[in-house]
């Protein structure tokens, strides 16, 4: 008889292998070793302190303002440090780019901060080598530059808006006028940018106000989807839809189905060809000169309602285009926008240097380096060995030239390919300064002493300026000297603590009339029915792969699909059928010569003869979370199509691999219409629901005794980010499982966004449902705990003793909601999942909640330890707490505020008008569990069947 396992386990994922016995002997030793070493005294005299420093109080929070970045803009938090280890991210009310919210990106840079196999030392040929080695070898290469004036040497840096970086490479190109500076960044958007050039004959930015736009036209965009302006865009669409006079309506034309698309009032699937056509339409509808465009009965249905909309909202309405779309049909959107007078501006760009050079393509770079005009070659910041366009064969160009230096966090696949790789701070280690999407300039200021022998991008680049002992804050600080009037130390101060630099936004630019491109006298080509085109998209967890050893984002589900660990080929369902395949089937994907193996995810709201597929799978280098999860996109990319493959074959390979997703995006339609209510804007509503039916229990809430803390959520304006997921595993030290666990049906998120889906497989309208505990008043987990582990307290919180449970999991069988989970493994106490036991982890854990043991169930608290902070506090100060003073951390993150948290009785609290909204439901509130967590109803305003005065 086979030994029996204590639980059923999954085959290791991604051709990992098991540890055979020498490792795990060598590995046993290593440990012991370490052990010992950590035990005995530090090199250095250590004493304890004589008189506290300032503001420094053990086990008490302070909070820093600084910036994060994705994609070169900025994004203003709050970092919440404790004993000087930063373990919680909040956004900058301040900071345009993030207005007090954040999204997944934000909330999970604070444990790549801790993580492990970030790169620790300088590496020569992939050897460790001391920092004396790196300077001669820079000495002999910059001596040499010297004498061609930088001939031969190439800078290669991501998008960057760093005021600092910027002055930095424009002294350098000084000092070496033949060199040339490349920037390259993944989810660039070049078709927007050229189109901006040719509509207007100058590189000018366009920034959406979309809290004044009443009509809104996306062309295969993604606005509310994962970006650098997600935040700011999603609360302007929230504040567009509040007001029931003045309430936004929003079309989107796309090929795969997006958050815009899921919460679009009017949705149309189309091939990106078909678009482009609708695009040419709409511009002849509203009064350019082009030839009429044949379109099917559906298109030109939505085209009639989108022009008469348009034309009866001029200056309030607002089309954008995507990725996808050529630069003619974003140059044919500017010239739109402008017959429109669309609440849009015009700004310069904000990744030119000081003097106005723009960076190099990396076309150029790989021309240059083709052609042997290189010689060194510096790397910062970048990963194009990873996500370059394949046709550029990056890689091997490198190679050509003699001197390659990489910079970067960890030691991926570029610094495989570089002679030197120098470690490169985190952004909560180093002093910097980034500008938002508005050019709104910002300081960034390490939070902790860098953790690892790292440097920042501003001490490399002063090494290859000759200054080696140039600082990073000096170097900062330098640039912004001129931008205060009188005292510099005290602008200074006032500065880091507000978190922006006032004043600093880019202004508009005055331009002439955009000019009408050719594209509306040309019939786009369309493919045939039997042929398949790919659209590539950032992932909304890994973005473009540099998340890609975040455990926490590696496990957050896809918005959509509800993926984890992974990626997979999107199709239609019908599509899927033509070509024999389900959900499940691992097929081979090819362009241009180069293929791909990934499985099929079946997704309702695909265009037919559509494929989509997520950037940021199949890292080699990654590290321990990273490596081997999901398939590699870049590899079919091409630098003339980056993100629209017009044709790629599709072919089964006969194998089939799970595609592991956390739960199903509920779609029968008893269920939807019972769980998840929708609302047509005018449509009569029931009127406020109160959530208790009759019962023989005393009333839920009784005014006057204590407090009575309740949450309300706001569906209609949820655009199921996945921020608030994040930002709770943040705060209560949530584990992560991994995907053998997932794949068991476990997972341990404390709080889940379910998705309902109220329209068919052709047209799905899908919103979003954050489901938190629900702290019932009459909780059905209560009296089945033989333990007495889930007891209500007197203020109407739903607590779970930790140290009474024993693990029965009654209560998670008698929870009608489902959000009560269990560690069935010692998540967090020796059976983590990778490298997620590393000591280095630890310093993230939030000292005020309990991490939880094995055989315990756990859930969401309402951030009690919040609220048991802001009551401590109050009474300190001798005054009652204030109506918004407790938040919990998922009400912070939103970036819609689509949350509310506050206290029943407090009659001026924002709850207790959200309780009043007509809109207002309580989820299964039939059952009479009373619960505290309740929310309003969604409302959609789709256009009329036919606009007035058409026939």
């Amino acid at each position: 008889m086979p030994p029996l396992k204590e639980l059923p386990t999954r085959p290791n994922p991604a051709g990992r292998s098991k540890l055979n016995r020498r490792q795990a002997l060598s590995l046993l030793a290593t440990g012991m070793a370490g052990g010992l070493a950590a035990c005995s005294k530090p090199d250095e005299q250590i004493l304890p302190y004589v008189r506290m420093p300032e503001r420094i109080i053990p086990g008490e929070p302070l909070k820093f303002a600084t910036t994060l970045a994705l994609a070169g803009i900025g994004r203003g938090v709050i970092v919440t440090s404790i004993d000087g280890r930063p373990i919680k991210l909040e956004g900058n009310p301040r900071h345009p780019g993030s207005l007090g919210a954040t999204d997944v990106f934000a909330e999970a840079a604070v444990l790549s901060l801790y993580d492990p196999d970030r790169s620790r030392t300088i590496l020569h040929d992939g050897a460790i080598a001391p920092r004396e080695g790196l300077n001669g070898a820079l000495v002999t290469e910059l001596s040499d530059a010297h004498s061609s004036q930088g001939k031969g040497l190439r800078l290669l840096t991501g998008r960057t808006t760093s005021p600092t970086l910027l002055r930095q490479i424009d002294e350098l190109l000084q000092a070496f006028p033949a060199a040339s500076w490349h920037a390259y960044d993944p989810t660039d958007d070049e078709n927007a940018r050229q189109g901006a050039q040719l509509a207007y004959g100058r590189p000018v930015h366009s920034i959406a106000d979309f809290a004044r736009a009443r009509v809104i036209v996306a062309l295969d965009a993604d606005p509310l989807g994962h970006g650098p302006d997600q935040i700011r865009i999603g609360r302007g669409y929230a504040t567009g839809r509040g007001d029931a006079n003045a309430f936004s309506r929003l079309y989107c034309l796309e090929s795969a189905l997006t958050l815009t698309g899921a919460k679009a009032d009017e949705r149309l699937a189309l091939r990106p060809e078909a678009i482009e056509r609708f695009a040419a339409s709409l511009a002849r509808e509203l009064g350019a000169s082009a030839s009429v465009t044949e379109l099917a009965e559906r298109e030109r249905l939505l085209l009639r309602k989108i022009t008469a909309d348009l034309n009866s909202h001029k200056g309030e309405a607002l089309v954008i285009a995507g990725p996808a779309m050529s630069r003619e049909v974003h140059t044919l959107v500017h010239w739109i926008n402008a017959q429109l007078d669309a609440p849009a501006r015009l700004v310069g760009p904000i990744d030119r240097t000081p003097s106005g050079k723009q960076a190099g393509t990396l076309e150029q770079l790989a021309g240059d380096l083709d052609s042997g005009r290189v010689r060194q070659l510096v790397m910062i910041g970048v990963n194009p060995a990873y996500d370059a366009p394949s046709d550029l064969h990056f890689g091997a160009r490198a190679q050509k030239a003699a001197f390659r230096l990489h910079m970067g966090e960890y030691a991926d696949e570029t610094a495989a390919i570089a002679n030197w790789h120098v470690p490169q701070r985190h952004r909560l280690e180093t002093w910097s300064d980034l500008r938002a999407g508005d050019g709104t300039a910002s300081i960034i200021q390490p939070l902790i002493k860098p953790l690892y022998e790292s440097f920042s991008e501003h001490e490399l680049l002063a090494w290859l300026s000759g200054a080696e002992d140039a600082g990073a804050y000096e170097l900062v600080r330098q640039t912004w000297r001129s931008a205060a009037a009188a005292d510099f130390e005290a602008w200074w101060q006032r500065v880091l603590h507000e978190g922006i630099i006032a004043g600093t936004g880019a202004t508009a630019v005055s331009t002439a009339a955009p000019l009408l491109p050719a594209l509306a006298d040309v019939e786009p080509h369309d493919l045939r029915d039997d042929e398949i085109s790919l659209v590539l998209r950032a992932d909304p967890c890994l973005w473009d792969g540099s998340y890609a050893n975040n455990a926490w984002l590696q496990e957050c589900p896809k918005p959509l699909s509800k993926q984890v660990w992974g990626n997979a080929l999107a199709l239609h369902p019908d599509e899927a059928t033509r070509l024999g395949l389900t959900s499940g089937d691992v097929v081979t994907v090819a362009a241009n010569g180069r293929s791909i193996e990934l499985p099929v995810l079946t997704e309702p709201g695909m265009a037919m003869g559509v494929g989509a597929l997520t950037l940021g799978g199949g890292r080699q280098k990654a590290g321990a979370i990273g490596n081997g999860v999901g398939a590699n996109a870049y590899t079919l990319r091409t630098s003339r199509n980056r993100w629209h493959l017009p044709q790629v074959s599709i072919q089964p390979t006969g194998r089939r691999e799970p595609v592991l997703t956390t739960q199903n995006i509920v779609r029968s339609p008893e269920d939807v219409r019972e769980l998840y209510p929708l609302y047509r804007l005018g449509q009569p509503l029931p009127g406020p629901v109160h959530p208790d039916p009759p019962s023989l229990m005393p009333p839920s809430v009784k005014p006057g005794e204590g407090h009575a803390w309740a949450m309300v959520i706001d569906t209609s304006v949820c655009i199921g980010c996945n921020a608030c997921v994040v930002s709770c595993q943040a705060e209560n030290n949530v584990p992560v499982v991994g995907p053998e666990q997932v794949a068991m049906g476990r997972d341990m998120h404390w709080m889940r966004v379910d998705g309902y889906d109220h329209g068919s497989a052709n047209g799905p309208q899908i919103g979003f449902q954050p489901v938190p505990c629900m702290h019932c008043e009459h909780a059905p987990c209560e009296p089945v705990c033989p333990v007495a582990a889930s007891v209500h307290d007197s203020e109407g919180l739903n607590a779970q003793v930790y140290n009474r449970c024993i693990g029965t999991r009654f209560c998670e069988a008698n929870c009608p909601y489902k959000v009560r989970r269990f560690n069935f493994f010692g998540y967090a106490d020796g059976e983590e999942y990778g490298n997620l036991g590393a000591e280095s982890y630890r310093g993230q854990k939030n000292p005020e909640v309990t991490v939880r043991a094995r055989g315990v169930m756990e859930k969401c608290t309402y951030c009690v330890q919040r609220i048991s902070g802001a009551r401590r506090a109050s009474e300190r100060e001798n005054r009652p707490l204030g109506p918004h003073e407790v938040q919990t951390a998922c009400q912070n993150a939103c970036p819609t505020r689509a949350i509310s948290f506050g206290d029943l009785n407090q009659a001026d609290a924002e709850i207790n008008h959200r309780k009043a909204d007509p809109r207002h439901y309580a989820l299964l509130g039939h059952l009479g569990t009373r619960p505290r967590t309740t929310y309003l109803a969604d409302v959609r305003n789709p256009a009329p069947s036919e606009p007035e005065g058409r026939t």
